[in-house]
Order: structure tokens, then sequence, then C-alpha cells
């Protein structure tokens, strides 16, 4: 399987990343399963010797170690591991970064091969259920969003999202002792979840929430780590009044972005009917790159005098450019000043009438 390295899975908590195990593992002999979220496996674990993990092994060809970042010096365990029996496949599975990859990065250096796993995508959908039929969905995915459990039972999509958001999607984070009040990091998501599509300041989230600046930063950082939350930074190369430190926010899922604010309107009726969109298309092209592994750098540009583009994108060395329009009778051109100091870079509006090539 994975050429004597460990294999990490990473990705949120509910995305599929243990029902994608079993269906590649069930079926075969001598697999050890092992979950951080048991306190015995923990308990088991806490200072383990490879003598001890030969008797927890047994005849074991594979172990799978699910939620591994619950384990205290995952990193140096994993480690004892491969080092003592490199006969034997170790995959790890871990829903928060800041904890797993930070703590196996330095152990495990050489010895890992790492993947994301995301919500469904639009392109996993398209494959199981074909094209035209997922282009009829598109309304409920724009509002209910690609989670599993949710996809699979679209009639109890909210109670499903509500549930998800409440219970498991800051499990990890309020597990640390980074996180005091966890009433903070909610409102702080909520004001975030109103801001999609636009620029964030961390002083104005502050203040609307009654945290510190440095403190949303953090829960920031820590939200992208657990697959809440990315990033978008400003593009700047040649203008002087281009932005260069700011940057918009987006949800990895649009049911996940609604269930913070209690917002599940068909998109018809919707004011934030655009914004959604932007999320949807701008996060379902994040995950078609990282599956693919282009490599691809992501940005969106905008001037002191508010010209802007949604979104830009590099690919080796070429740039494009692309604004996102639900309605595809809306008309977008670029910024003059855009063209003037890019004026190779191709430009693109998308729609929902041909999101479909952005996509696949």
């Amino acid at each position: 399987m994975g050429g004597g390295k460990a294999l990490v899975l990473m990705g949120a908590r509910q995305v599929g990343k243990t029902t994608l195990l079993h269906q590649l593992l069930d079926g075969r002999d001598h697999v050890l399963w092992l979950s951080g979220d048991d306190p015995e496996v923990r308990a088991m674990l806490e200072g383990i010797t490879s003598t001890r993990w030969s008797q927890l092994i047994g005849q074991s060809q594979v172990v799978v170690l699910d939620e591994a970042q619950r384990i205290e010096d995952i990193g140096v365990k994993l480690k004892l591991l491969i080092d003592h029996y490199p006969q034997v496949q170790l995959v790890a599975t871990g829903s928060s970064s800041f904890d797993l990859a930070n703590r196996i990065n330095e152990p495990l250096t050489g010895r890992k091969w790492e993947y994301t796993l995301h919500p469904l995508s639009f392109a996993e959908m398209v494959a199981h259920h074909g094209l035209i039929e997922e282009k009829r969905q598109m309304p409920q995915r724009l509002v209910y969003g690609y989670y599993p459990d949710i996809v699979t039972h679209p009639h109890d999509a909210r109670e499903l999202l509500i549930s998800l958001s409440d219970s498991y999607l800051y499990k990890d984070i309020f597990t640390t002792d980074k996180v005091k009040k966890s009433d903070g990091i909610v409102r702080m998501l909520q004001a975030l979840a109103y801001q999609v599509g636009s620029e964030v300041s961390f002083n104005e989230v502050a203040q609307l929430c009654s945290l510190a600046p440095k403190t949303v930063e953090r829960y920031v950082t820590m939200l992208e780590q657990a697959y809440v939350l990315f990033r978008l930074p400003s593009y700047s190369r040649n203008l002087r009044n281009e932005l260069k430190h700011s940057r918009k926010i987006y949800f990895y899922d649009n049911g996940i972005r609604n269930a913070v604010i209690g917002q599940f309107q068909p998109i018809e009726t919707r004011p934030d009917a655009g914004a959604l969109f932007e999320n949807f298309a701008i996060a379902e092209r994040l995950k078609r790159q990282q599956y693919a592994r282009t490599g691809t750098r992501s940005w969106f540009w905008r001037t002191t005098a508010r010209q802007e583009i949604d979104y830009i994108e590099e690919d080796g060395l070429q740039l494009g450019a692309y604004e996102f329009k639900l309605n595809p009778h809306r008309r977008a051109t670029p910024p003059r000043s855009f063209q003037n100091a890019y004026p190779d870079v191709p430009f693109q509006c998308i729609t929902r009438d041909n999101i479909v090539d952005f996509l696949l």
C-alpha cells in the first residue's frame, strides 16, 4: 500500500475517512483497528515500547489508528512502530492537523505519505450519478453542502447539519487547552459566515465578538487546521494600490456555513445567493486542484479603489482570473487597472451555466 511508509489520511470529522478505509480493508485478513477516541486505546498506548507494539500487533499486517490526534506523543509512537516493524503497513487518520500533522511531521520525516479527504465533491457526485442529475441538485448543494450524511439523507439535511456543527465540528478544538470559551469561537464563526466573499478584518471581527484580534487570528488558524475554513490571500505584483496583506475567508462546505447561522432558505429566495455560489465554486475548485496535486496557488485581487476580481489562480507560470455570478445573464469584465497591469492574464466569468468546465 504505502511502499514501506505510513499512510496519513487527514480531513474534517464525518467526511468519510473511516468509511473509506473500511471499504479498502474490510475482507482482508490481519488488520488491526485502533481508535484514538477510545480511552482504553489511549491508555494502552501510553508509554508504549517496541515490545508492547509487538504484543499489540500480533500477526497483523495492517494497523489502522483512527483519530490519531487524540493520542499523546503520537509522532514518537508511530515512528517506533515504523522503525521496528517495517513489514507492517501503518494507516493513521486525523481530523485536526494542528494536533496530528504538527506532531508527526518531524518524527515521521521521510516515513509517510499524507493525503487530505474533504466532504464529497461536485466531480465525485458527477461520477456517481451523472452530470445531468448533479446539475439538477446544485440548488440543494448550495444550501446543504456535500457532507456524506447530508447527501445520503437529503430529507434530514437540516437536522443533520445542525447536529454536525454542534457536536463534531469543533470537537478537537475544544479538547485543547488553547480554547477557553466555546461561545467566542462560535460567535466568530457566525461573523465570518456573514462575510463570505468579502475581505475580513481581524480587528473588526474581534470587536463584533468581544475577542482580542490575536485570538481571532488564532481561532481562524485552528479552524483552518480542522478543515472548516480556508483563507484566500490577496494577490499583488505590480500596482502600488493593490492590497497586499488582506484576506478573504471561505468555508470548505456550504452546508456548514449555513448551519453556523441557522439559515436554510432555498437559494432562489436568499439575499446571499451570490456569496454562496462564490463559496461553492472556490471550495470545489480547491478540492479539484488538491486531489489532482497540481500545486496550484490561489488568491483574490483588489485595489484600494475597491476594484476587485474574485479569484486568481496560478498553475505553474500561467495565471487565470475569474469572477463568479450565479445569474448567467449578469455580465462581468475585469477592471481596466487589472487589464493594464496583467494584459496577458485570461479572464472568465463563471456562472451556473458554465461552472461544469471550471469544476471538472
